[in-house]
Order: structure tokens, then sequence, then C-alpha cells
């Protein structure tokens, strides 16, 4: 009827340690060639790092397992040249739709503004994505050995040392820094006596990749208690190549191994889509609910991201984006220390940042799931009674939870922030991901996203980019010669040029809008990371205050340290 992915097998290659004498040592060992490890090699190395990614594999994963990718990580694979890949490929979609037996009870929309390159979500099977991952890895040079398998690891003070087996043979290499990107299961979080603590939920469900020609449209469809699969709750999402995921609660007593027998998965498709509708089956599993985070995710010399440090419910597409997102926090902080421009300890505001993601997609995961699959009889009638109260009344959608979506944490606790002196209304807070939005370059069309790459920035709005005095204009010069150098983008309410800056129009008022710049009172100032999340802003420019929160925004206080030093 229609074509299935086709897996390729990567090549093994005998590892060159295996003819040499002594040990090697690389600055970045990544373990794990899934998406949140391919996507910190692919950083690493555009961010001129030494890296090396092992897998006991030689394919991408089976199954189109992690699914839908959000805005944010849309945004963040735009920077490591996937982005158009991707959504090429997948589907993109920014409504959802709850259904409550046969009704329609509550939709929302992802992104009801305007003026975003990218949609609030795109679905793609994990295959896929591993796939335009791998390729741009090995398009930049990244070293990725398959079929490599780590059995030991060990800790010393300046390195961790990495015991490898393969099918010529075993050997032994030291990393500076090594990333555990190696799965829920984590063979290296065991290795080091680790542990991770939470909730496993006593429910299961089944997934069926489905095989079909169907017009539905590109959305979410929830339900709670279908005729076609009463007392319990389904969801679908379509997929690239006419593939249609469906995901069928099955209850705690049901059994695994015969849940995933195609005589028994068809009749409950058959039920939902009726019996004239032709389709195949491309992948079926059963699986359970975690909600589980390690304590902390740097641990010496090493560093744990992803499914290895934290694992939530599927629902909420929570589990590869806030991956991701820990690989772009990490990466930016992993160059610094590297580089010397900045203390080893910025590395624990990796763990403290992502930790404190982590415990939010954990709490609205368990929300999700609690709503989901209530647990008592009173639950379950209060549940059921919103899903009810939903179809008329606005304040009981609020209460509809059939899995809280995947948004970018706002780090408003980290210690990286400079706290605001100055009042800023907006949804735009501190520590959040910067907001993105169109943008004039020299009269070309662009999004200022796309403008960002791996340093910290400076935005400074303006309503007329001619009327910038001198003074300010050095601070930016004295800024760009920084150690760790600040790029300042001018964003004028009115197009304008300048010989010696690049000029951004922000040419619907946009951003001054986001940004909440009042352009009518001061010209504004933001600094942002390299991941782009907001560390300080001002209502005017003053290069000591740029200066400090700089320092801070690299864990670099005192005098400023390495932060303020000059380049040659």
């Amino acid at each position: 009827m229609l074509g299935t992915y086709q897996y390729q097998k990567f090549p093994y290659r005998t590892p060159p340690e295996l003819q040499t004498v002594g040990i090697t040592r690389r600055q970045v060992i990544i373990v794990g060639a899934g998406p949140v490890g391919l996507a910190a090699a692919i950083d690493c190395k555009l961010q001129g790092l030494d890296v090396l990614v092992l897998d006991d594999d030689d394919t991408v994963s089976v199954g189109s397992r992690g699914l839908c990718y959000a805005k944010r990580t849309l945004e963040i694979l735009d920077r490591l040249g996937v982005a158009d890949a991707v959504r090429n490929k997948g589907v993109e979609w920014n409504v959802g739709r709850t259904f409550f037996r046969k009704d329609e009870v509550f939709n929302f929309n992802l992104l009801p503004a305007a003026d975003h390159k990218h949609p609030g979500m795109v679905n793609l099977q994990q295959y896929y994505l591993e796939e335009f991952l791998v390729q741009r890895a090995t398009e930049l040079g990244v070293e990725l050995r398959w079929k490599n398998r780590v059995t030991a690891v060990e800790q010393e003070s300046e390195f961790a040392t990495l015991h490898i087996e393969t099918a010529d043979g075993n050997y032994a290499l030291q990393a500076a820094w090594l990333v555990a990107c190696d799965g829920a299961r984590s063979p290296l979080r065991q290795m080091l006596g680790l542990e991770v603590e939470g909730q496993v939920f006593m429910d299961r469900f089944l997934i069926a990749d489905v095989l079909m020609k169907a017009d539905f449209p590109a959305e979410r469809w929830f339900w709670f208690d279908p005729p076609f699969h009463p007392n319990q709750s389904v969801l679908l999402h379509r997929e690239a190549d006419h593939v249609w995921r469906i995901d069928f609660q099955l209850g705690w007593d049901a059994n695994p191994v015969e849940e995933r027998k195609p005589e028994n998965v068809i009749p409950r498709i058959k039920a939902m889509l009726g019996d004239d509708r032709e389709f195949e089956l491309e992948w079926v599993s059963v699986y359970t609910f975690q909600c589980r985070r390690m304590e902390k995710f740097r641990h010496g010399r090493v560093l744990f991201a992803g499914d290895a440090a934290h694992q939530v419910s599927p629902f909420g597409a929570r589990g590869a984006n806030s991956g991701i997102q820990d690989a772009d926090n990490l990466v930016w902080k992993l160059k610094l220390v590297i580089n010397g421009a900045a203390p080893e300890n910025l590395l624990d505001s990796y763990s403290e940042e992502r930790v404190f993601a982590a415990d939010e997609n954990l709490l609205n995961s368990t929300r999700s799931t609690d709503f989901i699959t209530p647990k008592s009889t009173v639950s379950k009638c209060f549940r059921n009674a919103v899903l009810e109260l939903a179809q008329a009344h606005a304040f009981a959608r609020k209460l509809v939870n059939s899995g809280r979506l995947s948004v970018p944490s706002i780090l408003k606790t980290s210690s990286l922030n400079t706290p605001d002196s100055a009042v800023f209304a907006g949804q735009l807070q501190l520590g959040a991901a910067a907001e993105d939005g169109p943008v004039a370059c020299q009269g070309t069309p662009s999004y200022l996203l796309e403008l960002l790459q791996h340093y910290f920035y400076g935005l400074y709005f303006c309503a007329d980019a001619s009327k910038i005095p001198a003074e300010t204009l050095a601070g930016f010069a004295a800024l760009k010669k920084l150690r760790i150098p600040v790029h300042t983008l001018i964003i004028s309410a009115t197009p304008a040029k300048r010989g010696d800056y690049q000029i951004l129009h922000d040419v619907k008022g946009v951003l001054a809008e986001r940004y909440d710049a009042r352009l009518a009172e001061h010209a504004s100032y933001y600094l942002l990371r390299p991941d782009q999340h907001l560390a300080a802003r001002w209502r005017q420019f003053e290069l000591e205050k740029v200066l400090a929160a700089l320092g801070r925004a690299t864990s670099s206080m005192e005098g400023h340290g390495h932060a303020i030093a000059i380049t040659a």
C-alpha cells in the first residue's frame, strides 16, 4: 500500500587506539547517539570543541518513539542546521482537540500569534530526526564510533576513563568531560552507582504506528472515554509518510506481551477507524509512565542529559524536547570552561537550571497522568465532571489536562540571572528563551533568532539608529573585544544604515512589543546567553552594568573574573 522506513546500518570502523600505545584524552566524549547526544555533538563541533560520540548500536532508533518537536526545539535545531530537514519531512501543526465520549469539549492553538518563523509543533518519527542529525554531524566532521560499547568508567580529578568493547578488541579513552546521553536505563549511571528517583504509574499504554491514507487534519486529537474504547483514553497524531500514531490506554492489568500481538491490536484500531479503512501496522509497543530524575545532573567530570537524567510520560512531548534543551544549556558552558574563559563551577549551573526545568516537566507530566488515569472513583468523577462542564464553561477548560504540551522552562531562579532594576511588562520574563520576530537586515527579510549563533548577544532597541550616542557605540565596541565577547545587535523602529554597525529593522514593531522596549522613554538593552535565554535587561545601556551581568552569567563574579578580560 505505502512504503515504510528503510533502516540503514552505519559503518563500524576499527578504533585507532587498538593500534597505538598509551591512552588518548579527548576534550568531550558523548555516550549515546540518540537525538540528545547527536545535538550535543553537533553543537560542540560548531563551537570548536574536540568531540567524540560512542554508541553501542549502528542504526537509528526502531519505531517512531519521540514524535513531537516543539517550537523552541525547532529554534535550537535551526542553529544546529537541521530544522529545515525536519520541517520539510515532518507534519506541522498548532491545533489540538480534546473529546469526551463523542463530543469536542476543548481545543487549543499552540501559536495563536503570528510573526514566528517556526510552528508550534512538528511531528516526525524519531528515526528521521536521528538520520538528519547523523547526516549533519558527519557533514561537520564529528567522529561517530558505532558498535563501541562502554563497559566501565572511572573518575579522576582531571578526567574520566572509559573502557570500551568492540568486535576487534577492547581499548580505553580519557575524557576531560564525559556527557552521558545513553537513555533511560543509562549504563553509565549504573556504573557510577547513581540512582533516579520518582514515580512509576500503574497503567499501561499501547502505541500503534499505523500506515494508512486518511484525510484527518494535521491536529492532535485526544479522547476521554470514547465509544470505540470505553473507560479509557486514546490519542491520535499524524506523522510523515502517511503514518498515524495511535495511543490506547490499556490499564495496569493488561498483559504487555499479549497486547502487542497483531491479532489483539488490529481489532482495537478497526473499532476506532471502522472496518472499511485499510491500514497496516508499522510498529507496536507497550509502555508505562515514569516520572523520575537524578538528584543532580553533574557528577564530577560526568554530566547527564536527556532520559539518562530525567524521564517523563510521553503525553506533553517533554522527553526529547527537554533533552535537546539540556544539550543547548550545557555545550556553551563546556566551551567556556574548556577554553579557560570561565571557572568549572559554571557547569554546576547546568545541573541547577536543568534540574529546575526537569522538576517543572515532572510536575506537569504527573498532573497530566493523574488527570488521564484517575486512581479512584472520586477522582474519575471529578475528571468527568470537568470534561462535561468544559463544553459550555471557559473556567472548566483550564482544568482539562490531556497533556500540557512542552514549552521551554523559564529559568527565573537561576543564579546566572541579574535581577531586574526596572519594571518590564509583557510575557518575556528574565530567564526565558528569547522571543522571535521578523526583521529586515539591509532590506533582506529575516527573523531575529536566525541571526543569533553561539555567542552572548546584546539587543539594543532604539527608535532611530542614526541617533545613537558615540559613547554608547564605544561601549558596544568594548563588549565585542572581551575574552567572552558580547555581540550587540541594534534593533531600530525605523530603517537605518550605519557603516560601522549592522542595523536590524523591526519591520512590524513586533519585537519592541514582545520585549517591552518602550522606545519613547529610553533605548533598552537586553543581554542574551549563547542558548538565547535572557540573562539581564535595562531601560538604558550602561557598560559597567552589562559587564557585571556578563560576569554573573558566566559564574565569574569576583572582579567579573574571566569574562571581562580584553582579547589581544
